[in-house]
């Protein structure tokens, strides 16, 4: 009788090393300008070798796109759980994202006129952000959409919590208190 054989394992350590690889990528993409981060920077961080990450993902620009593909799925599985009309939920949902993804968003935000190919990505996590906006607070129309989007914006937990230096409890209970009058 034959047995057959799988490549589970082999498969598990695979996906391992490429999420090691996509976190220590977006962990430096959060630090430095994308054009200061080699390959060997990212295969160093991710404790594997230079010819693993071109073997993974071909070059540095798959491997940002990916990297950025997956945060934006993890923030919309997040956001996803967030109840139609449920203030706190939403207010608490973007914190979670703003305080995992904030600094490396802001920083790809200020590369966006220097990265081109960083456009389209970007520009996916913004409609993103605008559809999650619509669905978990129906806006009237479309100024209060913007409105909605604009306090919910990375900008907003930006400006409170590293310009202004606020406490994430305060900070969201000044973007709880915006939203409030938004939604009345």
């Amino acid at each position: 009788m034959t047995r057959t054989y799988r490549m589970t394992a082999r498969a598990e350590a695979a996906d391992r090393t490429r999420r090691r690889i996509l976190s220590a990528a977006a962990e430096l993409a959060g630090e430095r300008f994308l054009d200061e981060v080699s390959l060997e920077d990212i295969a160093e961080r991710a404790g594997v070798a230079v010819r693993t990450v071109i073997r993974r993902f071909g070059n540095r620009a798959n491997l940002v796109e990916e990297a950025i593909d997956v945060a934006n799925a993890q923030v919309a599985s997040v956001r996803d759980q967030t109840p139609p009309g449920d203030v706190a939920a939403a207010v608490e949902a973007i914190f979670d994202d703003y305080e995992r993804w904030g600094d490396p968003l802001l920083m790809l935000l200020a590369q966006e006129q220097r990265q081109p190919e960083l456009k389209s990505r970007l520009d996916a996590g913004r409609a993103d952000h605008r559809h999650w906006v619509e669905r978990v607070f129906s806006p009237r129309d479309e100024e209060h959409s913007a409105q909605l989007v604009a306090v919910t914006d990375v900008y907003v937990w930006k400006l409170l919590r590293r310009d202004m230096k606020l406490s994430p409890a305060r900070a969201k209970r000044a973007v709880h208190g915006m939203i409030e009058r938004l939604v009345v």
